[in-house]
């Protein structure tokens, strides 16, 4: 399996090399040549899997660089820091399956991806010898995961941005307690969006990026992606075992496109999900695109679902090589575009397209509260307002003659005021959150200007 950039002037990178890249050389995503696929036949014999055996039998198809036996450990050590013996459980609710992704350290689904991508990391360069400094941007919840991922790694640092004030407490708590010596956390003053453009910005300096030896844990790296396809696969396997159904819907609380992507991937291996309903908060440039051919990029509202509060989706590339025909030269063209006008147009043909795959649906914080406390009430199950934001958009646009599976991206701990603005209670605070706020932090707070978080990364990089 090899690995190309949606832009076309990186090809022919193995597994590895892919990991270690990141963002692709000349500014693009990074993807395999070709999607593997597996006929129904094929699916069925995967049905019967542990979740990390699932895991080796799907990311192994992506793999043919690393030994199968050195795969499989780096993906049972990864799953094996879950509290859930079924690592991503599959509850009803009802009628409603919600697929549990939060059971990794850190209480959000962006475990399942970078417990394994740390390990990788760790591996990849011990066989090599060489070092790595990560930077990364979070709206949330993967600064957290990624920094649990990596601390106290041999030859790691991380530098984790995210805006200052537009996180959690929680989230936030979660970030800048952990003070290993590797670990660095850098709130900007400033949107999502700009530390994301400023992450970009730095890896495009091509001299500053081999100097220091940077690598990526956004899901601007593939192997992010990759290990999320693998829960698609387990919701299906879960449903299908006690309803028969021939095709599930899944709806997924998505802002950098990253998550759901990860489904388009699923559905394009074989598994039976007849359409993938994108769920977004106010900031809805993703459902627009959807529903009308809209992505035109607006100001970044402040939400109840912070993790989604983006405008500038950095996955959305990924699926625009599929739409436009894996043609890099249209997709550059369409990058270029969106960088001076901040809007995507899309032929008649092209929406037709999209809508055959995907449905959408955008759900304000008012929207998000009454859904969250009308589930607790008829069912006692409390949701988190991302995945509020997506039972919620689901329950409007799904077929319902099919199963829904709902994703459900974290505990409604991290997100405990907003829970109990709707329910009138505080949610249950799990004992990794208890005496959080009382812990030693680790902060810088920073511009949001390029050169400022370049010095600060060649100050401290390894």
């Amino acid at each position: 399996m090899k690995y190309c950039s949606t832009r076309g002037k990186v090809k022919g990178l193995s597994f590895s090399d892919a990991v270690m890249m990141g963002l692709a050389d000349d500014g693009g995503l990074l993807l395999p040549e070709e999607i593997p696929t597996y006929s129904a036949n094929e699916l069925a014999e995967l049905g019967e899997l542990s979740y990390p055996d699932l895991a080796f039998r799907v990311i192994s198809r992506f793999v043919d660089d690393i030994p199968a036996a050195d795969l499989k450990k780096l993906i049972d050590t990864a799953y094996s820091s879950f509290e859930h013996p079924d690592t991503t459980p599959i509850v009803k609710q009802d009628g409603i399956y919600i697929l549990e992704l939060f059971h990794g350290p850190t209480l959000a689904f962006k475990d399942v991806a970078l417990q394994f991508l740390g390990n990788l990391f760790e591996y990849l360069l011990d066989k090599s010898g060489c070092r790595m400094n990560i930077i990364g941007a979070t709206s949330g919840d993967t600064g957290s995961a990624a920094i649990y991922g990596v601390r106290g790694r041999k030859n790691i640092n991380i530098f984790i941005l995210h805006p200052k004030g537009r996180v959690s407490p929680i989230q936030e708590l979660q970030m800048t307690t952990v003070t290993d010596e590797n670990v660095f956390n850098l709130a900007v003053e400033g949107t999502f969006d700009d530390a994301q453009s400023i992450v970009k910005e730095i890896f495009g300096d091509l001299d500053f990026k081999e100097k220091h030896a940077l690598g990526a844990v956004n899901s601007i790296n593939w192997a992010r992606v990759l290990a999320q396809v693998v829960y698609y696969f387990y919701a299906w396997f879960q449903v299908n075992k006690e309803t028969g159904c021939k095709e599930i819907e899944v709806s997924v609380p998505t802002g950098n496109f990253g998550d759901i992507f990860a489904g388009y991937v699923a559905k394009e291996m074989g598994v039976p999900i007849k359409r993938l309903i994108l769920a977004t908060n106010a900031n809805s440039i993703l459902s627009r695109f959807v529903n009308d051919g809209d992505y035109s990029a607006a100001e970044v509202h402040q939400s109840l679902s912070p993790s989604m509060d983006i405008q500038v989706a950095s996955n959305f590339e990924r699926y625009l090589f599929y739409l436009y025909g894996k043609d890099s030269e249209a997709v550059c063209k369409a990058m270029d575009d969106f960088k001076k006008s901040g809007i995507l147009n899309f032929t008649d043909e092209q929406l037709q397209q999209v809508q055959s795959t995907f449905t959408a649906s955008a759900v304000n914080d008012e929207e998000t509260i009454e859904a969250i406390a009308k589930f607790h009430k008829e069912t006692g199950y409390t949701l988190d307002p991302h995945t509020a934001v997506g039972v919620e958009a689901g329950c409007r646009t799904r077929d319902k003659n099919l199963p829904l599976v709902c994703l459900s991206t974290a505990h409604p701990a991290k997100f405990g005021s907003a829970v109990k603005s709707a329910i009138g209670q505080d949610p249950e605070l799990p004992t990794v959150f208890q005496g959080i706020e009382k812990k030693p932090k680790k902060l810088e707070v920073i511009a949001a200007k390029t050169e400022e978080i370049k010095a600060f990364v060649e100050k401290h990089a390894r």
